[in-house]
């Protein structure tokens, strides 16, 4: 198996190193990954200024300025060669739950290996501290893979609960839960009285039911979510063309 691995933590990161070596062990790793941290850049791709790579003396790629867009395009269509069979990101220093899948970095990075037509794993721990737990997790994932192939199309957003791997209860297939608003922001002026502000924590959980992936962590479960590229809400088609019909502006100009 050749595993293009990245995330967005930056690519010393403890969670990308702890999980390299353990890909190690059974596959051909490559590391692509930002220079520094990127968490919350989403599906950002740079295309107003050229990208550079450093390779590092254990043969991982820092994208300098990169986001993990960047890095798994880079990744894929030019340096790892032959071309990847799956992408992984992660580990991330902690949950990617409900709305994170939004604004998350390691998300978007799976997100782009899928795009480019690879099966592909985002990985977080709910936590800083049993990154083991989630290396282990996912290699038995992969090697799952290599067993029996999984053939839907989607991403596996997986997190895992911050504990040691004997007290992981087992696994449990989910969907995303979801948060109420996030409305924090905090300014600070500085020395000139000019006002500086800082993006607030995201909000409170919404909907933490007994199916969600809030639910499965919180109860000590690794969290399975199947994720889609394909945005369409295709229930709701229907009620946008009654919209527009209703509203004087559908059917043909």
């Amino acid at each position: 198996m050749r595993i293009l691995l990245s995330n967005d933590d930056g690519v010393t990161a403890p969670g990308i190193q702890v999980l390299a070596a353990a890909l190690r062990e059974f596959a051909e790793v490559q590391v692509v990954a930002p220079d520094r941290n990127r968490s919350g850049s989403s599906n950002a791709l740079t295309l107003e200024s050229p990208l550079r790579t450093l390779t590092m003396p254990n043969g991982d790629i820092a994208v300098q300025q990169g986001t993990p867009t960047d890095c798994v395009y880079l990744g894929v269509n030019a340096l790892m060669q032959p071309a990847p069979d799956i992408v992984v990101s992660g580990i991330n220093a902690g949950p990617n739950l409900g709305d994170d899948v939004i604004y998350s970095g390691t998300v978007a990075a799976a997100m782009e290996g899928r795009h480019l037509g690879l099966p592909a794993l985002a990985v977080s721990l709910n936590g800083h501290q049993h990154y083991a737990t989630a290396a282990v997790i996912t290699c038995r994932i992969l090697r799952a893979l290599q067993r029996e192939p999984l053939r839907t199309g989607k991403i596996l957003n997986i997190n895992v609960p911050d504990l040691p791997l004997e007290q992981i209860k087992g696994i449990r297939v989910t969907r995303c839960g979801s948060r109420h608003p996030a409305d924090k922001v905090f300014c600070q002026q500085d020395p000139r009285g000019q006002n500086l502000y800082w993006i607030g924590p995201p909000g409170d959980k919404f909907d933490a039911g007994p199916d969600t992936d809030f639910a499965a962590v919180e109860q000590g479960y690794v969290a399975i979510t199947p994720l889609q590229v394909d945005l369409t809400a295709y229930a709701a088609q229907d009620v946008v063309k009654t919209w527009l019909t209703k509203a004087g502006v559908g059917g043909e100009w």
